[in-house]
């Protein structure tokens, strides 16, 4: 077995470029469902998508007072698992799932789910990944 026969039988991931064009259609098609959202439903849609896309850095503040020395591109350690899990995307997704099968009409926090997603979605396509225990951006 070759080499790359070898990396190619243990590597199950897609390459790079393939990962973020995947991320950048996701980005594109949850800017414009929450563009739609926002038009359809008014000031509240508008505001949601807003809070949407900053609230899942809003983990960052995890780390407040923590006086750990950090590199540059480093997450205090204090706030790595509660920035990893603001931006995995299954649970804005099934949080969006279950909103669309229930009776709950509340289209501002549809909107805030999609654009939680859209965060999500720009970060992995600017190669933000989830980090590491150590607060680095996972490879």
């Amino acid at each position: 077995m070759t080499t790359l026969e070898s990396a190619a039988t243990t590597d199950h991931r897609f390459p790079s470029a393939a990962r973020r064009t995947g991320w950048a259609a996701w980005a594109v098609f949850l800017t414009a469902f929450a563009i739609l959202e926002g038009v359809n439903h008014g000031a509240g849609s508008w505001l949601a998508l807003v809070g949407g896309l900053i609230a899942p850095d809003l983990s960052f503040f995890a780390a407040a007072g923590s006086h750990e020395p950090v590199r540059q591109g480093q997450l205090p350690r204090k706030a790595v698992p509660f920035y990893n899990t603001a931006h995995r995307t299954w649970i804005p997704f099934v949080l969006a799932v279950a909103y669309s099968v229930s009776p709950v009409q509340v289209p501002a926090l549809f909107t805030f789910l999609l654009a939680w997603m859209l965060h999500i979605a720009i970060d992995r396509v600017a190669g933000y990944n989830l980090r590491t225990k150590e607060g680095f951006i996972r490879g």
